[in-house]
């Protein structure tokens, strides 16, 4: 059998003072006619990116409210790794060759995996391209209840890579995308489903934090707390563009001696790539001293960073959503990020943080907000509240709640038990 990922325990009740009663109130409604349903998440790694983060509460919470959920993880070696950060790349257009031999690798784990599954359950949701075969390689199963999640961005991919996994995911009976925008060539409207990622506000990273305990949190961490730091915290990947901010900090550096860098990211399971760029970030970082290059922080360090970082910078390229920003927003920190895929979902330009396509925009934006702390301050409580109305956890799982009454109950009769078990 697939592994299981042990689950912390979360309770909704304890989100009321954050989201209202009428909220917690509307998400048990929606839940009643689940009951006991049973409903299963995959993806490819329990730690590290956005994916984990948004499991890690949102299958628990599902649990509170009274459904059968479940969250497991595919095994693979080195190699199906490699194979798929290539993927995730070309499905993001990156002109990468995709070869028979990795194609192959890519099939063979995932029939492994496939034959690996046990159980029957009501809804599978299986997340981006790592087990994205996982429906095909059961042989027998209809997939009416299955739904492929993709995280990223594939509106403009690669299309050797896209026309390999297209013939895979339109076997799912919906597909799920951040934003209209990022879904690939020639998908149905049909089998289209919108949900928008989300953010954890009781999550270790999240909750609010002393000022001087968070201050004594990042002064171990080495940085001096006493001068203005500027933080991006995301994978060492090309797509984040690191690079730029670096360049974008040297810009800003002859006016403002002061200033420091902290770049943060984590280094998971599924990335093998990111040490390959993280050795190449600090090269080109070249011993400044002032720009701090940190891996593998706790959500504790990472939110005490969040909490008083003079400014968040999110410099992507391409970006299926960047928890970070709204993660950054929620603290009331405004956000300079890149013009790019999701950032456009939580950063409203010139109202929670600017949008930036270019090294020089974005050094001009930063080095404007260190010297206007008024707008720091207006911006990050226009940031903290769009996030709360629009990308907590609460909101997420409402949103799969509808997704499973639909999946389950397809032709809109009363509900009372779930329907009868399909799956593997």
């Amino acid at each position: 059998m697939l592994e299981r990922v042990k689950l912390e325990e979360r309770r909704l009740d304890d989100y009321q003072d954050i989201v209202g009663e009428e909220v917690v109130s509307h998400i048990r409604e929606l839940a009643a006619p689940l009951r006991d349903a049973r409903i299963l998440h995959i993806n490819a790694t329990s730690f590290g990116g956005g994916v984990a983060e948004v499991l890690s509460s949102l299958v628990p919470l599902m649990r509170d409210v009274g459904l059968d959920a479940e969250w497991q993880v595919i095994e693979a070696g080195d190699e199906f790794y490699d194979v798929t950060k290539a993927c995730h790349n070309g499905l993001q257009g990156m002109p990468l060759a995709f070869t028979d031999e990795m194609k192959d690798i890519w099939r063979m784990y995932n029939r492994m995996n496939a034959e690996r599954m046990e159980g029957h359950y009501d809804l599978i949701v299986i997340h981006d391209p790592q087990p994205a075969g996982l429906l095909h390689y059961n042989e027998g199963v209809v997939g009416d209840n299955w739904v492929w999640r993709c995280h990223i961005d594939t509106s403009r991919p690669n299309l050797e890579y896209w026309e390999f996994f297209e013939r895979f995911v339109v076997q799912y009976a919906l597909n799920i995308f951040t934003m209209p925008q990022f879904v690939g060539p020639g998908i149905p409207q049909s089998h289209v489903l919108i949900i928008p990622p989300s953010i954890d506000p009781l999550s270790a990273k999240n909750t609010p934090m002393d000022p001087d305990i968070a201050r004594r949190i990042v002064a171990d961490m080495g940085v001096d707390v006493s001068r203005p730091f500027v933080t991006q915290i995301s994978r060492f990947d090309p797509w984040k563009d690191q690079f730029g901010l670096i360049d974008a900090y040297r810009m800003i550096k002859p006016r403002r001696r002061d200033l420091q860098l902290v770049l943060v990211g984590s280094m998971a399971t599924d990335d093998p790539e990111g040490w390959q760029y993280l050795d190449k970030t600090i090269e080109h970082a070249g011993g400044d001293p002032d720009i701090h290059i940190l891996k593998n922080r706790s959500g504790e360090e990472v939110g005490a960073l969040q909490a008083i970082s003079d400014i968040i910078v999110q410099k992507s390229i391409r970006e299926g959503f960047g928890l970070t920003v709204s993660e950054a927003l929620w603290k009331g920190r405004p956000v300079v990020g890149g013009d790019a895929g999701g950032i456009h979902l939580q950063v409203i330009d010139g109202e929670t943080g600017y949008l930036v396509d270019s090294i020089q925009e974005c050094a001009e934006r930063i080095f404007y907000l260190l010297q206007h702390p008024e707008q720091v301050e207006r911006m990050g409580e226009a940031g903290r509240e769009h996030v709360r109305q629009n990308f907590l956890t609460t909101r997420h799982l409402a949103d799969y709640l509808r997704l499973a009454v639909r999946m389950l109950n397809p032709a809109g009769e009363p509900t009372g038990q779930p329907a009868a078990r399909r799956g593997v």
